[in-house]
């Protein structure tokens, strides 16, 4: 369990926990938002927080709880008490980084084997300058050419070599920042792997050592996956890789991140469009939002596609986890100088 003090958000939380233990997340998420609008933004950020300290986010979830005594057992027969057919219906709930990532270096589409030499090698000195004490990889950091639908040069390298480059490129990232936390956000080309193994290969869709977290090693290298196209919450900073929205992404006519923020209406970071932008807009309240799109580490000119508006960047974040998450962004673009 973490020693580090609780921000007064969550002692908030956890004080509505211990006097209301029997109450749905839901129903307090609304009390706390109502009561206190200044903790927390939305509803679904309030419920995200209560889960969380119920143990309710899942076991890797419940190993950082600072208050197992706030746990619950969940009584299906309170939520379905006309005994409805049981249903497939999945929770899309964000991933909230743990409160010792405050110093986030974000690195997007890396498309290994199709990386930067130069643009990754900037990106990883800048976090070692920043003492970066998280790696967030945002999404496309294998390209898996091989496994695209489109045409495909055979003189390309292959899915293996493209798997052990792209070990190697996590472990040299491992030994640059031994103590950092690491995730990894799946992208529209990791999602590639996925639907070739449901089309190809469904028999060993539930065989562990056919999960790309096993291909590439992510127990030894300390990495912790996010799938699913989840949001993840890096205190009130939303990072989604860019292609949750379907089809055209953040897209816009004016910029990816204008295009972002049409999309969230809240602060919201994303890569998939490899353009470095930046967007803001007050509401009526006055509270502002910013979205950024980040710039990719990859090739800037591939043969499908070299004329473009592509350029190399990387983000870094910068959380408060005791002033309720407030965050700074730091948004670079990275040239030869």
């Amino acid at each position: 369990m973490s020693s580090r003090p609780l921000s007064p958000s969550w002692l908030f939380v956890q004080d509505l926990l211990v006097r209301f233990p029997n109450t749905p997340s839901l129903t307090l998420a609304k009390k706390v938002v109502k009561e206190n609008p200044s903790l927390f933004t939305t509803v679904e950020a309030a419920r995200s927080a209560i889960r969380y300290m119920r143990g309710a986010m899942g076991k890797k979830a419940r190993s950082y709880a600072r208050d197992e005594t706030l746990f619950r057992e969940f009584n299906v027969a309170s939520f379905n008490p006309f005994g409805l057919p049981e249903s497939d219906e999945v929770e899309y709930l964000p991933f909230m980084l743990p409160s010792e990532c405050s110093r986030i270096l974000c690195l997007y589409d890396v498309h290994v084997p199709f990386h930067s030499v130069d643009a990754l090698t900037k990106a990883i000195q800048y976090g070692l300058d920043m003492r970066a004490d998280t790696i967030f990889l945002g999404g496309d950091f294998l390209d898996f050419y091989s496994l695209s639908t489109f045409e495909k040069d055979p003189r390309k390298r292959g899915f293996k070599e493209e798997l052990e480059m792209g070990r190697n490129v996590l472990e040299i990232l491992r030994q640059n920042f031994p103590n950092a936390r690491f995730f990894y956000m799946l992208g529209n080309h990791e999602e590639r792997f996925e639907r070739y193994m449901r089309v190809k290969a469904p028999e060993l869709l539930d065989v562990d050592q056919w999960r790309l977290e096993h291909l590439l090693g992510f127990e030894a290298l300390r990495c912790e996956l996010i799938d699913g196209k989840r949001v993840t919450k890096a205190g009130r900073l939303n990072l989604v890789h860019g292609h949750e929205f379907g089809r055209g992404g953040a897209s816009s006519s004016v910029n990816p991140a204008r295009g972002l923020y049409m999309r969230s209406k809240t602060s919201t970071m994303c890569g998939h469009h490899h353009q470095t932008s930046e967007h803001h807009e007050r509401n009526l309240d006055g509270d502002v939002a910013t979205t950024w799109s980040v710039g990719c580490l990859c090739e800037l000119n591939p043969e499908y596609m070299p004329l473009n508006k592509w350029n190399h960047g990387v983000a870094f974040v910068e959380v408060d986890h005791v002033n309720d998450g407030e965050f700074k962004v730091h948004n670079l673009r990275l040239s030869n100088n």
